[in-house]
């Protein structure tokens, strides 16, 4: 059992780590909001993803700057950024790489591996619901298992290793939308609006000069990943645990939810409730803080748990959405 001096210490270097990091975090949050106008929120998500270590879904209209935000990313926080456009012909080899057959001077035949765009510190996958379910498949066992499998060899992806996805709510033709199982691979489903009258006044202004601002660097990948390690030892409340459990399991259909219960066809696995007690450590720190809130808790309850759960068919008949019966949910812890 550990002694209190030892507790003492270990919590010391906790805050003094907190204190450092989230400094760091919050010049690279600023950089950031230098470059990307009016999607606050898009950017605070986004980030809370990447500090608790998961991937993304970023769901809206084209032209909401989505491509850029993950090329602003790359730049601020020191990553390997690149870019995958997903099209129905797009196959596997081209997300992974391949092995091709080389021939030495001596007339000697062997394989060598050339690595595909997956092997980036973050990959922005555009439009991933273009791609057949083989395609997009290959992409997100590298986004669970962290290597990939070629003619047999395995080859591990860099860490960190992101993935943010992007879909196109309108474009229903032609898409292979994500199944259940694969979606519950994002940490976040971020929904990007439209920004707001003043935002786009400003982005007439910054955008359509002589000049426009280019990111800068403001956190190194040796920062980057020592703010995730750090998220994985901030302190939770018990008071925060049981609303994350409360919330989680009230998503489901059954006796737990009650009434609402009733309305949900499906509902989240324990991925969930991993990802929010992530998502809620990460908000903290982003926000300076040395543990989450309840209130952490309520704010990151639709983007964890929207894409995990569905409503009945009677539900959907009635006009009710996922945000109306988790708005509902969130009524209960916070």
């Amino acid at each position: 059992m550990a002694s209190a001096d030892g507790v003492e210490k270990l919590e010391d270097v906790i805050v003094r780590s907190a204190e450092q990091l989230a400094g760091n975090i919050r010049t690279a949050r600023e950089a950031i909001s230098n470059v990307i106008f009016g999607q606050e929120r898009v950017v605070e998500n986004t980030l809370v993803t990447i500090l608790s270590g998961g991937h993304a879904l970023l769901i809206g209209v084209p032209g909401l700057a989505k491509t850029k935000l993950v090329e602003t990313l790359g730049v601020t926080l020191g990553l390997d950024a690149k870019r995958i456009q997903f099209t129905p012909d797009l196959m596997p080899s081209d997300i992974l790489g391949a092995e091709v057959l080389d021939e030495s001077g001596g007339g000697r035949r062997s394989f060598r591996f050339i690595a595909g765009p997956v092997f980036a510190q973050l990959l922005m996958a555009d439009e991933i619901n273009r791609a057949s379910p083989r395609t997009q498949s290959a992409l997100l066992q590298a986004m669970q298992e962290q290597h990939i499998t070629v003619a047999g060899a395995r080859h591990d992806l860099p860490k960190p290793f992101h993935v943010l996805a992007t879909q196109n709510p309108l474009e229903q033709e032609g898409t292979y939308p994500l199944p259940e199982a694969q979606l519950d691979r994002f940490l976040m489903e971020i929904d990007v609006d439209y920004p707001d009258h003043d935002a786009e006044r400003r982005i007439l202004f910054e955008t359509t000069g002589a000049e426009e601002t280019a990111p800068k660097a403001a956190m190194s990948v040796e920062d980057l990943m020592a703010a995730q390690r750090l998220v994985r030892r901030l302190p939770v409340g018990d008071s925060v645990v049981e609303a994350i459990l409360s919330l989680v399991r009230a998503a489901r259909p059954g006796p737990e939810a009650g009434e609402t219960g009733k309305l949900i066809a499906w509902g989240p696995g324990p991925r969930a409730s991993q990802a929010l007690m992530l998502a809620v450590r990460a908000r903290a720190l982003l926000d300076g803080r040395l543990a989450p809130s309840i209130d952490d808790v309520v704010d990151l309850a639709e983007p964890v748990l929207k894409h995990r759960m569905a409503l009945t068919f009677a539900a959907r008949a009635e006009g009710r959405t996922l945000t109306d019966v988790i708005g509902q949910l969130k009524t209960r812890v916070g």
